[in-house]
Parts: structure tokens; C-alpha cells; sequence
């Protein structure tokens, strides 16, 4: 029993040896890891994603100066010559930082369809994203879904039409719903400005996706009504400004006067105007600079107040 036991098992190894073999030979012949130099490689067009000399650019680069690129890139090739990035953004950077010629990466050929939805997949399970890189990412994959439901025609009754399989399936490997996959998009349609603004928590996202129904001149007229009145649209507000918008009723006067309302949150609080404010500073101080100075004048008076009672 143990003899043929050995045999049974040292069959089983060969096996597994063999299979093992020809999975690496095939793995190899399809997907083989090529160093190529940083100069042939390009960002993938309209990529929706940041990448910024932050303390997590600085650490990657520490990174692969100590041990290398760990993940190989995932590039294409490029009609013109060269390779398109798809993954490894960060990384291709991180390695001109770090003094590099040359970087890992796999070379696929994918149609546009499917390189858009590698890119965002691969970004998209990131920790930290901001609203305006996960809006673009969800509008490309959209996209690119849509053209693979046209192509593979999987309209079923059960689903509907194939914008809304496209939506379905977003949705689905995003863990979200539909219901917030087209929030999301709806915030490509705000002006840059705006976009900014709820990438830096100024602006929340649920007035953000009210006012992007407005037009791009209403909203340039909303921005000046904001600077005007020195405060950000409520939700309330929003929906109001959009009611506004599809009634034909919205003009710059009627958002200045949605903006200069009295809010809950405003009782206790003393707004100047920077149109005030500026004509007594320098052009150059900055808001900081002019909040620091009018809190020492303030100070100061209260001093000779204090100083007054005291006689």
C-alpha cells in the first residue's frame, strides 16, 4: 500500500509539475513582463484620475528606489509609436521621480471599450478618491459599457435598454446603486469652479447634483451670486435655483437673491463682503492676512474699551 501509494503520489506530482509548466508557458507567451523606457509611455487620454506630489506619491517613490516597481504597468501600443498607459499612472511617475529609465509593464491589446474599463476598475478599489475623478471614471466606463451592450447585444426585457444595463452593471461592480452611479455623473456637467469646490468639501454633493441641471451660463451667474453674497447654496437653495431653471425663471438677479437669504446657520454669524473688505487692503493680502489683521484691530479696540471703563 505505501509503494503504490509513492507512486500514486509522485505520479500526482509530475502531473501538477507539467500542468504548472504549461500554464507558465502560456501565461509567458501571452502577458510577458517587458521593461520599457518612461519616455515611450503616455497617459491614457482624458484619464480622469490625479496624480499629485502628495506624502503617497513621496512613499512610492521611496518605495521603488528600495525595492523596484513591485506591480508592472498595464500598457497598450500606440498607433503613433510608443505605449498607452491603461494602470500604472502613479507608478510611471513615482519612476521619473525616482531617477528611473525604464519601468515593468505588460503590453495588451485592447480595443478603447476595454482599456476604459480596465483603467477605471483599477483605480477605482483606491482608498481615496475625489468626487470629481469618481464622477469622469463612472461617466468613461458608461460610456464604454454602453458600446459593449450594442456590440454584444444584451438588451433583455428584464433589464431595458441598454443605457440602463450599462447603468445596471456600473452599479453592480462599483458596489453602489444606479441611483447614485448617476449622481455622480451628473457632476461632469458643473464648470470646473464648482467641480473644485466639492472636491474641497466647500460645496456638498447633493446641492452640487441640483445645480448641475443649471445652465453653464446660470452657473457662471451662480458663482458670482456666491462671491456677491459670500455664502454656499443649501440643498434647499439648489433645488429651488433648478425649479428656477426648468420654469425659464433663472437670471443671475434671482440667484443673487436666493444667495443673500438669511440662513439658520448665518444668525450668529457676521459676514463682510469682500467687495468691502478689499478697499482696505492691499491687492495682495489674502483672506488669511485680512482676518489676521482685523482680529488685532479688534483686539486692540477692546483694550481702549476696557481701558476706558477702568477711569
Amino acid at each position: 500500500m505505501g509503494k503504490r501509494g509513492a507512486n500514486i503520489s509522485l505520479a500526482s506530482y509530475d502531473d501538477i509539475f507539467s500542468i504548472e509548466e504549461t500554464r507558465k508557458e502560456s501565461s509567458e507567451e501571452v502577458e510577458k513582463v517587458q521593461e520599457i523606457a518612461l519616455s515611450d509611455l503616455y497617459p491614457f487620454k482624458d484619464h480622469p484620475f490625479k496624480v499629485l506630489d502628495n506624502e503617497d506619491m513621496q512613499k512610492t517613490v521611496e518605495s521603488i528606489e528600495k525595492f523596484g516597481v513591485l506591480t508592472p504597468a498595464i500598457v497598450r501600443p500606440r498607433e503613433e509609436g510608443g505605449y498607452e498607459i491603461v494602470s500604472g499612472h502613479r507608478r510611471h511617475h513615482a519612476c521619473e521621480l525616482a531617477g528611473l529609465q525604464t519601468m515593468p509593464a505588460i503590453v495588451r491589446n485592447l480595443d478603447d471599450d476595454a482599456a476604459v474599463i480596465l483603467m477605471v476598475d483599477s483605480n477605482l478599489s483606491r482608498e481615496e478618491i475625489l468626487p470629481s475623478e469618481r464622477a469622469f471614471a463612472f461617466k468613461m466606463k458608461m460610456e464604454a459599457l454602453k458600446h459593449q451592450g450594442e456590440r454584444r447585444d444584451l438588451t433583455s426585457d428584464q433589464v431595458g435598454p441598454k443605457l440602463s444595463w450599462a447603468q445596471y452593471q456600473l452599479a453592480e461592480e462599483a458596489n453602489s446603486s444606479t441611483t447614485q452611479v448617476k449622481r455622480f455623473i451628473r457632476l461632469t456637467e458643473l464648470l470646473p469652479e464648482l467641480m473644485d469646490m466639492v472636491d474641497n468639501k466647500k460645496l456638498g454633493l447633493n446641492p452640487a447634483v441640483e445645480i448641475s441641471y443649471l445652465t453653464k451660463e446660470n452657473q457662471k451667474n451662480l458663482l458670482y451670486a456666491m462671491d456677491y453674497a459670500q455664502a454656499i447654496p443649501s440643498l434647499s437653495q439648489a433645488q429651488r435655483m433648478k425649479k428656477m431653471q426648468q420654469a425659464g425663471l433663472c437670471t443671475k438677479e434671482a440667484l443673487c437673491a436666493i444667495m443673500s437669504e438669511e440662513k439658520k446657520s448665518d444668525l450668529d454669524r457676521v459676514t463682510i463682503k469682500n467687495e468691502v473688505l478689499k478697499k482696505y487692503f492691499p491687492k495682495s493680502y489674502t483672506p488669511k492676512q485680512m482676518e489676521d489683521t482685523i482680529i488685532k484691530l479688534l483686539e486692540q479696540w477692546q483694550r481702549k474699551q476696557n481701558h476706558k471703563q477702568e477711569l
